[in-house]
């Protein structure tokens, strides 16, 4: 592999990570990532459409007039959504159920509309995948971290595996919205201080 397929294949781990850097995607963050299991879910959906759309706009981006590239995006983005959708409802309904309305707003999520167009619209299919499980990979690692933090926080658990007594009181603030600011605002000051940003 060379260096720029390896800087695109590695760019959205770290240095453009999509939670903790780029602020990406901050509905689903905040919203599903109550447990480490919900944020993985999230993730991986959010990853297969990220691949499965920037693949189809780099085969098509020749064929599609400028004037309406971004609602044919968003149409290429909902077709994918929508098969996901239907897998997740199927094969984990109880995972479905957690991310609910969250599932179909992946639709909009700025991260897969702004791939397809700043990175798929502009390069080869190859590199399109390899941005593509770049991003979607820093996206998944980014909301199972944020998840696995609310949950050990706020109930005492790991993948819904409780490790602490049942008499012992965890922070329930951390698995309600304003904990999902919190552990989002120390995450970010972490991932800051290790990338060596001030």
């Amino acid at each position: 592999m060379n260096s720029i397929s390896r800087q695109n294949l590695t760019r959205g781990l770290i240095r453009e990570n999509p939670i903790f850097v780029m602020m990406l995607g901050m509905c689903p963050t905040l919203g599903v990532s109550t447990s480490a299991l919900n944020g993985l879910g999230m993730g991986v959906a959010t990853l297969f459409v990220l691949i499965l759309s920037n693949i189809a706009v780099s085969l098509v981006k020749s064929l599609i007039p400028d004037a309406v590239r971004i609602p044919c995006y968003i149409v290429i983005i909902a077709s994918f959504v929508t098969v996901i959708d239907l897998l997740i409802k199927a094969y984990t309904p109880a995972l479905h159920g957690a991310l609910g309305i969250y599932i179909p707003l992946i639709v909009v999520n700025c991260i897969i509309l702004g791939r397809a167009e700043a990175f798929a619209s502009k390069n080869t299919i190859w590199q399109s995948i390899l941005d593509a499980v770049g991003m979607g990979m820093g996206f998944t690692i980014g909301l199972t971290i944020l998840g696995a933090l609310r949950e050990i926080l706020g109930a005492g658990a790991i993948f819904g595996y409780r490790f602490l007594s049942a008499d012992a009181s965890p922070a329930l603030l951390f698995i309600m919205p304003p904990g999902a600011f919190i552990a989002l605002a120390f995450l970010i000051i972490i991932f800051n201080k290790l990338r060596g940003n001030k």
